[in-house]
């Protein structure tokens, strides 16, 4: 086995909008923008079909509104809104350095998305292109990790890579309780019955259902989202 061939050819990346901060209490930090943008840029560079659902807490996340009273709806909606912008900055720093891209919303705002169409998404990750999804679904009350499910579903990914804060999943918060054991690798069902806070149970039965394995990893950690690619140990596998 050639340790530099990628063991998937078609990967969804999961980014949460926190992922953009970099040490900014809020907002788009331009320069970790870049620095995620090199490292996709580099695996797109092993010829790996690239897709990314990107999320919206660095500006607005739809459950602080309803803590304050907002409604939900209308909350969520600010967060879908939210994850659009992302997708701009994202874009934007990936072709900068020569990495096509089409962002395709899942609400419709025609001067700066595509509108959702399988076929042709499909078509664009053939054809080289880096394909950036935003707004999840377009709906309330659903996610951007559902969204990420069901689009890598949709699209035939052959895995989900989860970039988080942490290097894996724990059994508990590893910031709140320093015995918390980190797993190599855990089942769907473990997940669900343990209450991990990974993914919401929503995105993990869909996950479960069709066989999608999912890998947790650090995005802090340079080069970790190229070492998933190529089949290394990162992080935690949930199958």
């Amino acid at each position: 086995m050639n340790e530099d061939a990628p063991v998937y050819k078609r990967i969804l990346l999961k980014l949460s909008g926190e992922s953009l901060l970099g040490n900014l209490p809020f907002g788009i930090d331009v320069k970790t923008t870049q620095s995620i943008a090199q490292e996709i840029k580099e695996i797109h560079g092993l010829n790996v079909q690239i897709a990314i659902m990107i999320g919206g807490g660095n500006i607005f996340r739809g459950t602080s509104g309803t803590g304050d009273g907002m409604d939900r709806a209308s909350a969520d909606y600010m967060g879908l809104l939210a994850t659009i912008i992302n997708a701009i900055a994202l874009q934007d720093a990936l072709e900068k350095m020569g990495v096509v891209t089409r962002h395709i919303s899942a609400i419709e705002v025609k001067a700066v998305a595509e509108p959702f169409v399988r076929r042709r998404v499909v078509r664009h990750l053939e054809k080289g292109r880096v394909v950036i999804f935003s707004a999840g679904i377009g709906s309330p009350y659903f996610t951007t990790d559902t969204a990420a499910a069901l689009r890598a579903l949709e699209i035939k990914a052959q895995v989900i890579l989860k970039a988080t804060k942490v290097d894996g999943v724990y059994s508990a918060d590893p910031i709140k309780d320093k015995k918390a054991k980190k797993y190599d690798e855990i089942k769907y069902l473990d997940v669900i019955k343990q209450g991990l806070k990974v993914m919401d149970t929503t995105a993990i039965s869909l996950c479960k259902d069709n066989h999608l394995p999912i890998i947790v990893f650090n995005l802090r950690g340079r080069g970790n989202i190229k070492k998933a690619i190529l089949g290394h140990k990162v992080g935690t596998k949930i199958y």
